[in-house]
């Protein structure tokens, strides 16, 4: 059995019923199946009519599954409706898609060779998808997963995040009445770790989407079987540059949401903080001012702005690396245990740079401020881990904008924006460790389709 609690105060919600070896064997088998009977595969008009109906549906059930993502994954509500709202767009992004995928003409006739010849390709699921989810989000990232598989036609096989399965459940259950044929979209609830490998490395599967740490999303990568493609989404450190000709105005306020949105447990949270010394100490106080101002506490409260970490274990770890940092000489400002799931927003001034807050994902509410003095030293810092996904430059000069866009080592680089702006239709994606392939609906509908060629001779 899987129990199933709230994250702020470990209330027991529900106990299910996990799936064990057989049960794993039966959706592969029922994927497998689907797959490969060309003539079980859903017309595009059929997908389309499928996801227009879901997105009816999730808008009829905005608030209840808002209230379900604060209740198991402790996001406070008024971000959790924001994140349906995000789920349901991206579900009629998947619509977006439908009408305009296809394939290309291929020239010919341009040697002698290939003369009297018409080439165009086509686009083809490229299989079983087997997408492993995050609990930070557990709706949008199971649509960011599922809707790109429905889109390219593939059998999706989804293992959500063991404490938030009841998101991924109830989109489940959607896409069934929205009229997705049985089999096409499968949950899968392991109780044993080695069930989720297991899956993720048998051969009938042909994609793997994965979300979560790096640890576990590289070493499944080495575990795949031959020919299985993949994309992994994991975290990173992220850097934010405020120069000396900032708008402080302009800075605090998103640095704050960026820093602490869902208690800092965001892939792309902004956690690095350089400051130009000339304008440090006020960007201290003011930063500082708005961080104390942020509400904190059970996240079914629509005025909650920080809600509580997804395990105890976490404040545990959190708490202890800030404590860490002091010790070497870092300077707190706030911070502190509201209860065993929720920490206080934290700040530290100057941790030393081989402290654990400086170099790996915190994954908790706090932000880290260093001062430079030269745009290079800010850059070379930001630069220095072997993480890399989004960025910031707060600045209002074109100049230093411009520079630094280019130096700073991201997939993406918000000017005058903290690090956690996404849409759900642009690229996202994590460089060197921070992840492998291309995020983002249209992008990982690409990743799950498989161009054919074909070739006339007349």
């Amino acid at each position: 059995m899987i129990e199933v609690v709230q994250a702020f105060d470990r209330a027991p919600i529900t106990k299910l019923e996990s799936d064990d070896a057989d049960a794993l064997e039966r959706k592969l088998t029922t994927a497998t199946r689907l797959f490969r009977d060309r003539g079980a595969w859903i017309p595009v008009y059929q997908r389309m009519d499928i996801l227009r109906s879901l997105a009816i549906l999730m808008e009829g059930r905005r608030e209840l599954l808002g209230l379900q993502i604060a209740r198991e994954g402790g996001k406070p509500l008024t971000d959790a409706l924001v994140e349906v709202d995000r789920a349901i767009d991206g579900v009629r992004n998947g619509v977006d898609v439908l009408r305009t995928m296809g394939g290309r003409e291929i020239p010919m006739g341009a040697t002698r060779a290939s003369a009297g010849r018409r080439a165009f390709t086509i686009e083809e699921p490229i299989g079983v998808v087997a997408a492993v989810s995050a609990f930070n989000h557990p709706l949008n990232l199971v649509v960011h997963q599922v809707v790109p598989a429905i889109v390219a036609g593939c059998p999706v096989i989804v293992k959500p995040a063991a404490p938030t399965p009841l998101s991924c459940l109830s989109f489940a259950e959607l896409v069934r009445e929205a009229g997705l044929p049985e089999g096409w979209c499968q949950v899968f609830l392991p109780a044993e770790r080695a069930l989720s490998e297991a899956l993720v490395t048998d051969r009938r599967v042909a994609f793997l989407s994965f979300i979560g740490s790096a640890k576990v999303g590289w070493y499944l990568r080495s575990r795949l079987a031959p020919g299985t493609r993949c994309a992994l989404e994991h975290g990173g450190v992220a850097p934010a540059i405020v120069d000396r000709g900032a708008n402080l105005d302009r800075v605090v306020d998103p640095m704050a949401k960026g820093g602490y949105y869902h208690a800092g447990q965001v892939c792309v949270s902004t956690q690095r903080i350089y400051v130009h010394a000339d304008i440090v100490r006020d960007f201290e106080d003011r930063f500082a001012s708005c961080v104390a101002m942020l509400k904190v506490g059970d996240p079914q409260f629509a005025e909650t702005e920080v809600g509580p970490l997804i395990t105890p274990k976490e404040v545990d770890r959190v708490a202890g690396w800030i404590e860490e940092a002091v010790a070497a000489g870092a300077r707190q400002i706030g911070g502190g245990r509201l209860s065993n799931t929720t920490l206080k927003p934290a700040i530290l001034v100057d941790p030393p740079a081989d402290a654990k807050v400086s170099t790996l994902e915190v994954f908790g509410p706090l932000t880290c401020l260093y001062t430079y003095t030269h745009l290079d030293e800010a850059i070379a810092a930001a630069n220095a881990l072997p993480v890399a996904f989004h960025a910031s430059v707060f600045t209002e000069n074109l100049g230093v904008a411009l520079d630094a866009a280019e130096r700073l080592d991201a997939s993406a680089v918000m000017i005058n924006d903290h690090t956690a702006f996404r849409t759900d239709w642009m690229p996202f994606a994590g460089r060197r460790e921070s992840g492998y392939g291309i995020g983002g609906i249209p992008w990982t509908v690409e990743e799950m389709t498989e161009e054919k060629m074909i070739v006339f001779r007349r």
